[in-house]
């Protein structure tokens, strides 16, 4: 059986809306998880190529603007479906133990990013690795700024991108849930007389 490998970056369907209406107006896009000053810590939007990536950036994965919810890639999106997220190396280092999940949400952020004048501002979640996907993730490396220049193309996908909702990327949902449910019980069996 093979086990998919866990993308360092996913997306809410709500998040890949916002990128596609952004596309229609100012083509293709990239995305740079900013790492502070004015902007705290906030995913930025820019058109393609607007923000310059370092030799060392690292490529966290490519958005495919193609999927919907549970969809697997069957190949790299390419043009305006693509959409690459990046983060420098000194703040990937701090964050290579999560997985980014681009979600979108009412208000306005910075003014530097694409969707600011929507009213709505994109916003980074993430949950943090098991120590099996850390594994799995060891042997894959992280494709840089200057690989990226030079051809080379990230590892395609093998687990959904697109998520109903940032939760529904936690592997331990299920056992919270049944965890919840348990001790909803023991709670209600504790207080009956």
């Amino acid at each position: 059986m093979h086990t998919p490998l866990p993308s360092r970056v996913k997306s809410t369907a709500d998040a890949v809306t916002v990128l596609r209406r952004l596309v229609q107006d100012h083509g293709n896009l990239m995305l740079h998880q900013s790492g502070g000053c004015c902007d705290g810590s906030a995913p930025m939007c820019f058109p393609d190529g607007e923000f310059v990536v370092g030799d060392t950036d690292v490529l966290l994965g490519v958005l495919d603007l193609r999927l919907v919810i549970g969809q697997v890639p069957e190949r790299q999106p390419t043009g305006p479906d693509a959409v690459p997220v990046w983060i420098s190396e000194p703040q990937f280092e701090v964050w290579k133990h999560t997985q980014l999940i681009l979600d979108i949400v009412p208000g306005r952020g910075a003014g530097f990013s694409l969707e600011s004048p929507a009213g709505v501002r994109f916003l980074s979640r993430a949950r943090a690795f098991t120590a099996e996907e850390m594994f799995r993730l060891g042997p894959v490396g992280t494709l840089r700024g200057i690989d990226w220049r030079n051809g080379q193309v990230p590892v395609l996908p093998s687990e959904p991108q697109v998520l109903s909702v940032a939760g529904d990327s936690c592997p331990v949902a299920e056992d919270l849930s049944r965890f919840n449910s348990i001790n909803k019980y023991s709670q209600l069996s504790r207080e009956t007389p």
